[in-house]
């Protein structure tokens, strides 16, 4: 029995890896099992034993596009910098992150399905967009230094942060006119250094 179940088990992580890495190309909305199942070298009746049914799938898949999404802002702060590096810093690496080519299915996977959310709030994808909001918002509150992190306007710097990274984003995702967009995202981040600059001090 332990054997069936371990063996289920690594057979289960590699068809959700082998669906994530379909889904990145096909994209979450209209994901059909039959299909991907053929693309995947498994079965709907496999996929169905392991995930339980298509909302099981697709529930797994968006935690699975979550770590990737996690792991990217895990890497904006350097394990060993322990100073908050500030708002402008996180935006600027955060930017160069998103804008790169590289990451563009993973990115039009997450509007994908931060949109969908939107439209069923009730259903599988329900929560998704509300709980990447979190995240981005947890990874900026720890760049901010300690005394502006706390406070109402911290909040507000880091939602505004928040809020020019996806617009930039959809923008970029829409047009492709990376040159554009990457020069307002450096317009923000002239205007966040220098309201930094013009604060006062405590």
């Amino acid at each position: 029995m332990f054997e069936e179940t371990t063996f289920a088990s690594a057979r289960k992580i590699e068809l959700l890896e082998a669906a994530y890495r379909y889904s990145l190309t096909h994209g979450l909305a209209d994901l059909s099992l039959r299909p991907l199942a053929a693309a995947i070298g498994s079965s709907p009746r496999v996929l169905m034993f392991l995930f339980g049914n298509k909302d099981g799938l697709l529930r797994e898949l968006l935690a699975r596009a979550r770590i990737d999404e996690l792991a990217m802002l895990d890497h904006i702060q350097e394990p060993s910098n322990t100073t908050a590096i500030g708002l402008a810093a996180a935006i600027e690496r955060l930017w160069a992150w998103l804008a790169a080519d590289e990451h563009r299915q993973l990115l039009r996977l997450w509007a994908e399905a931060y949109t969908r959310s939107l439209i069923e709030p009730d259903g599988v994808w329900g929560g998704f967009a509300a709980t990447t909001v979190r995240d981005w918002l947890a990874v900026l509150a720890a760049c901010q230094p300690p005394r502006e992190r706390g406070s109402e306007k911290g909040a507000a710097r880091r939602t505004l942060a928040l809020a020019i990274l996806r617009g930039a984003l959809l923008d970029l995702l829409a047009t492709e006119d990376h040159d554009r967009v990457t020069a307002a995202v450096h317009h923000q981040l002239a205007l966040f250094h220098h309201r930094r600059a013009a604060a006062p001090r405590p």
